[in-house]
């Protein structure tokens, strides 16, 4: 797939009728600072698209970003850790939990995020579980791969491979652009 344009539409807290116009959507999912908004960023080439931040916890709505004026990219709050209090954790989990299991949306994929030095946290693992009860077509990206010594780097994608079961994965970095091009393709 090649990205001609990419544009921040806008965030959203609330049902809006964006996300019921009949365009196919591809929420991206992951903990706080794994690299969701720089995995977008880095699929679109677009730099400054979708806000990064090193604070845990900045996104904090449902950012919906057109592609080819025909799909949504959709970067979902992370889970887990966030910079601000446990009210307001607790609301970005309730915004997940809502577009993803309780609204009437349907997301054409999700792509979770897991970092790849870390591997899968307990966090991302109930994620996945969670997502495999509701049907979702899962991707899962192991970002971050440029951070893992050579040495290292099989035996952790292994690790990850192992946990995550019979998923799609991909070994991604947004920084030195690795598994972009798989991506892109798994999301047509």
């Amino acid at each position: 797939m090649h990205i001609r344009s990419a544009e921040f539409i806008k965030g959203i807290v609330k049902a809006d009728d964006f996300l019921s116009d009949g365009k196919p959507q591809i929420a991206f999912i992951g903990r706080s600072n794994v690299g969701k908004s720089s995995v977008i960023n880095a699929l679109t080439n677009k730099k400054g698209l979708a806000r990064t931040s090193s604070t845990p916890g900045r996104t904090q709505q449902i950012n919906l970003f057109l592609i080819n004026k025909s799909f949504y990219l959709i970067d979902l709050p992370g889970y887990g850790f966030a910079k601000m209090s446990r009210e307001g954790q607790d609301e970005l989990q309730a915004l997940i939990r809502w577009y993803l299991w309780e609204s009437d949306y349907k997301q054409k994929k999700i792509v979770l995020i897991i970092d790849a030095k870390v591997g899968p946290t307990v966090n991302d693992l109930e994620m996945l579980r969670t997502l495999e009860e509701y049907d979702k077509e899962v991707i899962i990206v192991a970002n971050k791969v440029d951070k893992l010594k050579s040495s290292e780097r099989t035996k952790q994608l292994q690790k990850i491979k192992s946990a995550i079961g019979d998923h799609e994965m991909i070994p991604c970095s947004a920084i030195k652009k690795i598994g972009l091009a798989e991506l892109s393709r798994e999301i047509q």
